[in-house]
């Protein structure tokens, strides 16, 4: 299956994640799926629920997967994943990302370095362990 999100998506998730350092940011991503892709349209940010450590983890309130499920429903879209970032740390899965992760999803993390979005990687849950998800940046061309 391929994976393709929108590069205006990417954008606003910049936006997002640079604004809420040195914290984590996190969100959910809506789209569409089909037998052999899924693209990814549209974000829902959320607020860094995590009581311990805002820098080192994210926390999504159960309330807020519901408001994401009734987004999707209202909007004609599937709820197809989560993004998050790692202040000053690379985007790769820490042991906290597993514990919450689902096997649906498909969870984009964020690497941001001194306040700049330095890179960001895709990860599936399969059999209990993250495997790296290649994607695509799709670009709208505006027609005259």
């Amino acid at each position: 299956m391929s994976t393709i999100i929108d590069k205006e998506v990417l954008r606003e998730i910049q936006l997002h994640v640079e604004t809420d350092y040195p914290n984590e940011g996190c969100g959910f991503l809506f789209g569409k799926e089909s037998y052999r892709s899924r693209h990814i349209t549209t974000i829902l940010k959320t607020e860094n629920r995590s009581t311990e450590n805002h820098r080192g983890q994210f926390v999504i309130d159960p309330l807020d997967f519901f408001n994401a499920e009734r987004f999707a429903q209202q909007y004609q879209l599937q709820l197809l994943g989560i993004y998050h970032s790692h202040p000053d740390q690379p985007a790769i899965p820490t042991d906290n990302d597993l514990k919450f992760a689902q096997p649906f999803y498909s969870y984009f993390i964020h690497s941001v370095q001194k306040g700049k979005m330095a890179g960001t990687r895709s990860y599936r849950l399969v059999n209990r362990e993250f495997v790296e998800e290649k994607f695509s940046i799709h670009q709208h061309v505006k027609l005259s």
